[in-house]
């Protein structure tokens, strides 16, 4: 009994020590202060919440510290709380680092896109390049025989290498601009879309967007410009819901946008409604990614997710658009 009686007062000793940690309002500042009121005696309920301090934040390690002062004990007391020690602060978190820009327009990564419709379209685009790049070597060592759409592509391909840094970038967008009307695919060839080398589209001076970018990408990489800082974009307008294409060409380490709807040269950044999605050039058909902790605004017109699961069956279609774009309907924006 005499044993029982004395775990039954240990353990209303440590319930009472308990509700004073977590109802007693303690003040550390001050070795003064006590705990509560003496033993024996109780505060008056009507002054007890008058006189009740303001709430304060305190440690277990403060409590146990602050007890063992009262009590007499020694500084070297060991407490099983002390063992761990825990400290709280209201300074901010370091900052994590920003997460990286890609080489790529647009600050973005890019990857090799999955067999799909564009890789099949780009490899015929190339090999219409090729034979068009044999006309143009026939041009270049007879003049007499050229073909006048190939006359036109080689003046314009020589005011372009006349010019150098920007003012080069400047020419080719401004000349192809104006010698380019915008026709859509389906008014033109009665098809969803078709990707037209320059010296077919000089030959009607019809085209859409991609065949405008297309024929800048030739016009440049012809005039010593390197294909490795160009790249044709296909992407999306989010302020009109069209799919659009435009040509990007690093200058100097930077960036800049080669458009059909533009006369002058655009910064990447400057771009703030268009998502890139694809970038093609002699390395093939790449898709753009954003670092992981990166995202562009595009929007609430797409679902990122489930689209990205269809990437290896995206199709580019073209539709009769007055502004120059196309729509894409279910290319996946992989950002």
């Amino acid at each position: 009994m005499k044993s029982l009686k004395s775990a039954s007062t240990a353990v209303m000793a440590v319930a009472a020590f308990s509700i004073s940690l977590c109802f007693a309002p303690l003040a550390f500042a001050a070795d003064e202060l006590s705990l509560g009121p003496p033993a024996g005696e109780l505060a008056p309920a009507s002054d007890a919440a008058a006189n009740r301090p303001p709430a304060t934040f305190f440690t277990i390690t403060d409590v146990l510290a602050k007890l063992d002062r009262q009590r007499g004990r020694g500084p070297n007391a060991l407490r099983t709380a002390l063992l761990t020690p825990s400290t709280a602060t209201d300074a901010l978190p370091a900052s994590k680092p920003l997460p990286p820009v890609g080489a790529e327009p647009f600050g973005l990564f890019t990857f090799r896109a999955p067999e799909n419709s564009l890789w099949r379209k780009w490899r015929g685009l190339e090999a219409d390049l090729a034979k068009e790049r044999t006309v143009l070597e026939q041009c270049r060592e007879n003049a007499t025989g050229c073909p006048p759409n190939a006359a036109q592509f080689l003046r314009l391909i020589g005011a372009v290498k006349a010019k150098s840094g920007r003012d080069r970038l400047d020419e080719a967008n401004r000349a192809i601009n104006q010698a380019i009307r915008y026709v859509s695919d389906f008014a033109q060839f009665g098809e969803a879309d078709r990707w037209t080398a320059p010296l077919a589209t000089f030959a009607t001076g019809k085209g859409d967007c991609e065949d405008y970018a297309i024929a800048k990408y030739i016009a440049l990489s012809e005039a010593g410009f390197a294909r490795d800082d160009l790249r044709l974009v296909l992407g999306r307008d989010r302020a009109i819901r069209q799919d659009h294409a435009v040509l990007a060409a690093r200058l100097d380490g930077h960036w800049l946008i080669l458009d059909s709807r533009r006369s002058e040269l655009i910064d990447d950044g400057e771009l703030a409604n268009f998502t890139p999605m694809f970038a093609i050039n002699e390395r093939g058909v790449q898709l753009f990614a954003a670092p992981y902790a990166k995202r562009l605004p595009f929007g609430d017109e797409f679902d990122a997710a489930p689209a990205a699961a269809n990437a290896a069956d995206t199709e580019w279609t073209s539709v009769d658009a007055p502004a120059g774009g196309g729509n894409i309907g279910t290319l996946p924006l992989l950002m």
